[in-house]
């Protein structure tokens, strides 16, 4: 009786734990929220979005800016004898006079049109960025959506077979009454049960992360309603991977971006070679003497910036600019490379999840759900242990949980190579 005692009581415990547990994590009722739904409200809200569409705007701007020639420069003269009081007029001296006029600088021609075509792949460039900003926070909401819905799903699991659990626990408390078993059964049973409430709970706390992190993608307030996710599907296989290199090559904004910097680098060494040019400048000059003497006298001056220290600037400046090409066609070799290498291994996850998946739901789980109830069915007879029949369960509850982890691994990695190419591998209404 003394068993039995300690027996219930532990019974009583862990079915109280349980119901608390769920009482107090038990989820609100919430609207599903669609993924697409999400992306166009993170595309609208996000702050790097918008962000990076601002520096799109700045870009745009400078073009005109660095295009145009310098200010001109307006000029004031006066020139007096004998006072050093300004305007002191004309009766001091014959050689007094006011003069007024303006001076403008003139590049050589073809230095602004390069510096205007510079200015313009810096805004393509940031249009890249943009785009790259863009991508990155569609592929991080696509991300932390499949993980919520990964981790609804795994809850799911985790409480369904929580009643397989608890048929285990119900055969050995039905053995050890008959006398057939023991208390250590009952025990085991009802320690694999707390654990499967502590796994729910950790589940609970990576829900909430999850929560955090969609809520900040969509630059919601963290104390708005949890997103409650759409039940995962698998996404039909991609195109082949040649037809998705091709598309990386030509949309990938880092690609890209990186020939735009390519081209930048060239006008940077035409412009280098222009400085090896003179630049001009013109000034106009008018003076008015004494009226009643004099008449006024009218000055062009007409000025050459002439690069006489081509050794210590414009040489190691085309020198530099030189260099910044090659570097720049590097850097583009190795982001092409880089993209062509992001894209075969997301490729080679999807399509081999694919197999994986198949494995797991015509094969694997129906297999071990088999052989769960095949035990508990031994069990009950008393002809199989309690650890044979809790290593069946645990093969259940593992195998569900992998197939849920890698469903969402393959959404994940479609949705990278959505981000690395630009195009749609789901329906819209995904």
């Amino acid at each position: 009786m003394k068993f039995r005692h300690k027996w219930v009581v532990a019974i009583v415990l862990v079915a109280a734990s349980a119901h608390a547990t769920r009482a107090q994590e038990a989820p609100p009722a919430s609207h599903v929220e669609k993924l697409a739904d999400l992306l166009r409200e993170a595309e609208k809200n996000n702050p790097q979005i918008q962000a990076a569409g601002q520096g799109v705007e700045a870009a745009r701007q400078v073009r005109t800016q660095v295009a145009t020639l310098p200010d001109p420069q307006v000029m004031v003269q006066h020139f007096g004898v004998g006072s050093p009081r300004p305007f002191a007029g004309f009766t001091n001296s014959n050689f007094a006079y006011i003069g007024l006029g303006f001076s403008q600088d003139f590049p050589y021609p073809g230095k602004l049109r390069l510096k205007g075509e510079m200015a313009k792949r810096d805004a393509e460039l940031a249009q890249q960025e943009y785009e790259t900003v863009r991508r990155s926070v569609a592929a991080a909401v696509k991300s932390a959506y499949f993980e919520l819905s990964y981790l609804s799903r795994t809850l799911g699991i985790l409480e369904s077979d929580g009643q397989l659990l608890e048929q285990v626990e119900k055969a050995a408390a039905a053995r050890y009454r008959s006398g057939m078993g023991n208390q250590q059964d009952v025990l085991q049973a009802q320690l694999e049960r707390t654990k499967l409430l502590r796994e729910i709970t950790m589940h609970h706390l990576e829900v909430a992360k999850a929560q955090a992190q969609l809520k900040q993608l969509l630059n919601r307030s963290q104390t708005s309603p949890d997103i409650e996710p759409s039940e995962m599907s698998e996404t039909s296989l991609p195109p082949s991977y040649d037809e998705l290199l091709a598309a990386a090559r030509n949309q990938n904004p880092e690609i890209e971006g990186a020939e735009k910097m390519v081209e930048k680098q060239k006008l940077q060494v035409d412009l280098a070679r222009k400085d090896f040019r003179p630049d001009f400048n013109l000034q106009y000059m008018w003076q008015r003497t004494d009226p009643t003497q004099y008449r006024a006298y009218y000055m062009l001056t007409f000025g050459v910036r002439v690069p006489i220290y081509r050794g210590r600037k414009q040489r190691p400046e085309l020198a530099q600019a030189e260099t910044e090409l090659n570097r720049s066609r590097s850097e583009l070799e190795a982001e092409s490379q880089h993209v062509a290498s992001e894209l075969r291994v997301e490729y080679d996850t999807a399509q081999n999840t694919a197999e994986l998946l198949k494995i797991y739901h015509d094969g694997l789980i129906p297999q071990a759900r088999a052989s769960f109830e095949a035990g508990i069915a031994a069990y009950q007879n008393n002809r199989q242990e309690l650890q044979a029949l809790l290593t069946a369960f645990l093969d259940v509850l593992r195998l569900d949980e992998e197939y849920a982890r890698s469903m969402a691994g393959r959404e994940t990695a479609l949705a990278k190579l959505e981000e690395l190419t630009g195009l749609s591998l789901r329906q819209e209404g995904d």
